[in-house]
């Protein structure tokens, strides 16, 4: 039986749904939303080093925050791949990303509001919300769970230099 997980937003506690992974699981796949029209499936990034971003809302400060310091750090990592994700629609992703600046060839938006797949698969799915708990993945070229924080205050920031720094360790 699975232990019941909660994240907490302003204190309050919120139930999660899914597995809490960890350093040497194998990095699930799901599918998500590039766009109204067109998915990606995660298998399609395999063999590649890459950060999985997740956030509650684009329309939050700290996930836009968040999504804005991975989307520069990214220009300057060089062959990692970036994804933020998010239960946001495909189009508020894209109005998000025009309006900020983020360049699409650094990170690449993921929106899991059509089936909510890789947050039931990733442990980091609210249902009561259905919103993600903020949380970061790194997936290595085995396709093996590298690094993995689940922030515990929904309205709390990642450790962004415990992220970097795994990340300069594995590039």
């Amino acid at each position: 039986m699975t232990m019941s997980r909660t994240v907490t937003m302003k204190g309050n506690p919120l139930d999660l749904e899914g597995p809490e992974l960890k350093v040497g699981d194998a990095a699930p796949v799901a599918l998500l939303r590039k766009d109204l029209a067109n998915d990606f499936d995660l298998s399609e990034a395999s063999g590649k080093l890459r950060v999985y971003s997740v956030v509650p809302s684009l329309d939050t400060g700290i996930c836009a925050a968040q999504t804005k310091r991975f989307n520069e750090e990214a220009a300057k990592l060089g062959d990692i791949q970036f994804y933020t994700i998010s239960m946001d629609l495909p189009v508020a992703m894209s109005r998000f990303c025009g309006a900020e600046g983020i360049d699409a060839k650094n990170m690449m938006m993921l929106s899991d509001h059509k089936l909510a797949e890789f947050g039931a698969k990733y442990g980091v799915l609210v249902p009561s919300m259905r919103i993600l708990q903020r949380a970061i993945f790194i997936a290595g070229k085995d396709d093996k769970i590298e690094y993995v924080e689940y922030v515990p205050e929904i309205a709390s920031h990642p450790d962004y230099d415990a992220v970097l720094s795994a990340l300069k360790s594995l590039a």
